[in-house]
């Protein structure tokens, strides 16, 4: 478990093209490193913020877009291609704009197609595919993520684990439907806590007065279940990027003066 670390920024804006350019960096290291990278996208305003700055920014050329694997840390059980699927948002926001192979586009099921209206098969089979990713040097089910990345909601949510439902607190399986959220739609698919943990970096991000309140239960020591985002944490590092009204209920102490 890595420590949370903070970095707070004067506004939305500067977050999202500061986290960008941190991903960038990030997926070109790992990449010089092992000669590939995978990042796993979340939704929502913040991530979505994320991915249209690094469309618009000069340096995304510097990625080998060939070679970055692209998972997603939850999905609405919606059909292909309805507007309020993460992935048909990733798309008009980077994806289509980015020369992804689209082999290594894991996107997770949609409703209507394979599974039908089945949730519970749809995660299983994201699973399988998380499984058949993960090389021995992975020591587990799901590949060694470079970096994921999670919004964090008004209820402390993250991916499509809310407080005090059944998936939030899941200790076996990597992928589970979720059914009844309480944010619309019902039913999803998500990662799990022991998913996320795979990863050797997970980045949070937050902006905006609602979500100042759930950065503060985050980090004040509440427990996973009734707090989702406190327990979501990297192998190598937790990075917390919020806008300074995000960061509002928080005590300077916790983030360095020097944060722009």
């Amino acid at each position: 478990m890595s420590t949370p670390q903070l970095v707070v920024h004067r506004d939305k804006e500067l977050m999202a093209q500061a986290a960008a350019a941190r991903l960038i960096t990030k997926i070109v290291d790992a990449q010089a490193s092992r000669g590939h990278a995978s990042v796993v996208l979340t939704g929502g305003r913040n991530g979505n913020g994320l991915l249209a700055a690094l469309a618009a920014a000069p340096a995304r050329d510097a990625v080998d877009w060939g070679r970055l694997d692209v998972w997603w840390g939850d999905e609405r059980f919606l059909p292909e291609g309805d507007p309020e699927r993460n992935i048909t948002q990733a798309r008009e926001a980077l994806l289509d704009a980015v020369p992804l192979d689209p082999k290594r586009v894991h996107a997770m099921p949609a409703s209507g197609g394979t599974y039908g209206a089945d949730v519970d098969a749809a995660a299983e089979a994201y699973a399988v595919e998380l499984a058949q990713a993960a090389g021995i040097e992975n020591h587990g089910a799901v590949p060694t993520f470079d970096v994921l990345l999670l919004g964090v909601g008004p209820d402390t949510h993250v991916a499509s684990l809310f407080p005090e439902l059944p998936a939030v607190r899941e200790t076996e399986r990597t992928v589970v439907g979720v059914h009844g959220a309480p944010k619309p739609p019902p039913t999803r698919v998500t990662l799990t806590l022991p998913a996320i943990r795979a990863a050797r970096e997970v980045w949070l991000l937050a902006a905006g007065e609602d979500k100042a309140n759930a950065v503060a239960i985050a980090l004040s020591g509440a427990g996973e279940i009734q707090a989702p985002a406190a327990g979501a944490y990297g192998r190598q590092r937790t990075l917390w990027l919020l806008d300074s009204t995000a960061a509002a209920q928080l005590p300077r102490s916790l983030y360095p003066p020097a944060s722009p």
